[in-house]
């Protein structure tokens, strides 16, 4: 049976301004890498922390919640303080991007992009993607079709109270989204999910500072950081992070 390697946080020391990277849910460091990277290349500092129980099997992941990963997201925040980074901006996939949106609502922070973030998410729906990814994740390790099957039906038998408390906290972020005052850039994939682009739309009409954009991506599906339009991703967010002052 195959050990897998687990991810790690990252850290990409560039200029004097830093940005704060937050992954997906059931992903990892992996799906901000690149764009972790190309913003170094460009003078910005980047911190992907890594939420706890991702990267490892589906049985560990949902032994953490949200309030787990909200303390990772607050230690990646202390951590670029600490480094006397005073220009912090927070960028967010997914689950990410709904910890950037908690970020722009309790911290001090230069400015916000979102990608493909959800206002609202069915714990069925989670539940569904915690299943996938567990079933992959038995799969890559080279474990037996039986063995597999077996230990999924443990898997679906097992509390999924983390998920409950994850739908809670979408619904209370997207509550509070008159909280923020910072500039804001909402970007979603057009061959994504309609919620998606619904999200954004909301998203865009509730928060209160004046500078705000939002933008589609025809090419891209979730995950629009490792997606076709990554390149033109990469740059609206350059330019956005650009203006911030």
């Amino acid at each position: 049976m195959m050990k897998i390697v687990p991810p790690k946080p990252f850290f990409y020391k560039g200029g004097e301004k830093a940005v704060l990277l937050l992954h997906s849910f059931t992903s990892n460091t992996i799906d901000v890498k690149k764009m972790g990277k190309y913003l170094q290349q460009n003078n910005y500092s980047c911190y992907a922390p890594l939420f706890r129980g991702h990267g490892l099997s589906a049985e560990e992941l949902i032994s953490y919640g949200p309030s787990d990963w909200w303390k990772d997201v607050l230690k990646g925040y202390q951590f670029l303080k600490d480094e006397g980074y005073e220009k912090i901006s927070v960028i967010g996939l997914s689950l990410g991007g709904v910890f950037a949106l908690k970020v722009g609502q309790e911290l001090e922070v230069n400015g916000v992009v979102t990608m493909s973030v959800p206002i609202h998410k069915k714990v069925s729906a989670l539940q569904k993607r915690v299943f996938h990814y567990g079933k992959r994740y038995k799969g890559i390790e080279g474990k037996h079709e039986e063995q597999i099957n077996s230990e999924m039906t443990l898997l679906q038998n097992m509390s999924m109270d983390s998920l409950v408390e994850f739908q809670q906290l979408i619904n209370e972020t997207m509550d509070q989204l008159t909280l923020i005052t910072s500039p804001i850039a909402i970007l979603y994939g057009e061959l994504d999910e309609p919620l998606y682009k619904e999200s954004a739309d909301v998203i865009f009409r509730s928060v209160t500072t004046n500078k705000k954009t939002m933008k589609g991506y025809p090419n891209s599906t979730h995950l629009l950081t490792l997606g076709a339009d990554i390149n033109d991703v990469n740059k609206d967010v350059l330019t956005f992070l650009n203006n911030l002052i």
